[in-house]
């Protein structure tokens, strides 16, 4: 027996991974989202699943399929200076009991797939070129008008809509925006150099280069620069900027530079936003997760993690029984400050590749351990 009808608005990472969750807590669950196909609502090249992220794909049945086509690590990495001498080891942390790997790293449409296969075989409805009109939310339930033009009612709707939700106006008061760090990043596919066996990172006098496994053959590359925000960057010299900017790189970057940034088509480049959106995050019956709460700059590989533990906590607390009201109030208080030390630890380090200069007892790696040895508490 179902026990009610569930909205998804959004089909990325957080909505699928909610779904699951929700559907295996028994719920009806239809996922609406704006793209035309599951290829088209995939941003990026790779991805990072540090442990934390993986225990919560457990979650849902999909850290094996995730582990199967990624590449698992021993450590979670290491930091170079720009001429690629090594700096300092930085292990990450393990979950006691549990053999998950510190990081795993994935191509993130291998990721959609996984997730796209594991919702539809749990019986998860999910919708493309499609999102709603109109909510009019209430204590009994939701109102929903579709761009379809057909209309529904469902008991909840959960907004995973991204950083720039179309659903948070139903919830919060506040018309909040996300805050641009005031850097960008470059990222690109690149074969797996036997080197890139874990994160390698690379602080330079432009910007933070860094690589990550994302399978047995290949890594992505990024690179997090300054960058004047609404400055427009065509795509055809997106490989004329990324050299320039490697130049004063050696070792992995410097490779890299010379022997792959040779196609502009292939580099994706994206501002780097944050977002923490104050408690609660929900309003009667509509409930949002993800980038529309808790929006996280790339600089410990945590937003996608996050993302998928509010779907698992969310489920949890919806299937434990108490009322809505309460289910969502429980599913703030025990993810709302775990968001925010991630949120903001990620600023900071942001803050510090833009410009350490006054901050020489800033400990980029010390704090990237914290981070990761909190995340590996239970959630």
């Amino acid at each position: 027996m179902s026990r009610g009808t569930v909205l998804v608005v959004g089909g990325g990472i957080g909505g699928l991974s909610t779904a699951v969750a929700l559907r295996e807590a028994g719920y009806d669950v239809d996922v609406v989202e704006l793209h035309e196909d599951l290829h088209s609502s995939v941003y990026g090249v790779g991805i990072i699943q540090p442990v934390n992220a993986l225990r919560a794909l457990d979650a849902i049945g999909c850290a094996e399929a995730c582990l199967g086509v990624g590449y698992a690590t021993t450590a979670w990495g290491q930091v170079h200076d720009v001429a690629g001498n090594l700096v300092r080891e930085m292990p990450g942390a393990r979950i006691a009991g549990s053999e998950l790997p510190p990081m795993n790293g994935l191509a993130r449409p291998q990721l959609h797939r996984i997730l796209t296969e594991r919702a539809r075989g749990a019986g998860v409805t999910i919708e493309y070129a499609k999102t709603f009109t109109e909510l009019v939310n209430g204590p009994g339930g939701v109102d929903v008008t579709y761009t379809d033009g057909t209309s529904g009612r469902v008991d909840f709707v959960v907004g995973a809509d991204g950083v720039y939700s179309k659903v948070r106006p139903y919830v919060l008061a506040e018309d909040l925006t996300p805050v641009y760090i005031g850097q960008s990043a470059f990222r690109l596919n690149i074969p797996r150099i036997p080197e890139i066996d874990r994160i390698i990172l690379q602080h330079g006098p432009t910007g933070m280069a860094g690589f990550v496994p994302i399978g047995p053959e290949m890594a992505y590359f990024f690179f997090n620069t300054v960058w004047e925000e609404g400055q427009r960057l065509e795509q055809n010299r997106m490989d004329h900027v990324l050299r320039e900017l490697l130049a004063p790189f050696g070792g992995l970057a410097g490779r890299v530079r010379d022997e792959f940034v040779t196609d502009p088509s292939a580099i994706v480049f994206r501002p780097e936003e944050w977002l923490i959106a104050p408690a609660p995050w929900h309003r009667d019956r509509i409930v949002l997760i993800g980038d529309a709460v808790h929006a996280v700059t790339p600089h410990l590989g945590q937003g996608a993690a996050q993302a998928i533990e509010d779907g698992v906590v969310l489920a949890e607390c919806l299937a434990a029984g108490s009322s809505p009201q309460e289910a969502f109030e429980r599913y703030t208080e025990r993810r709302y400050e775990r968001c925010k030390l991630v949120v903001e630890s990620s600023v900071a380090i942001g803050e510090w590749e833009i410009d350490p200069t006054g901050k020489e007892d800033f400990d980029h790696a010390g704090l990237t351990q914290h981070v990761l040895e909190t995340m590996v508490q239970p959630f």
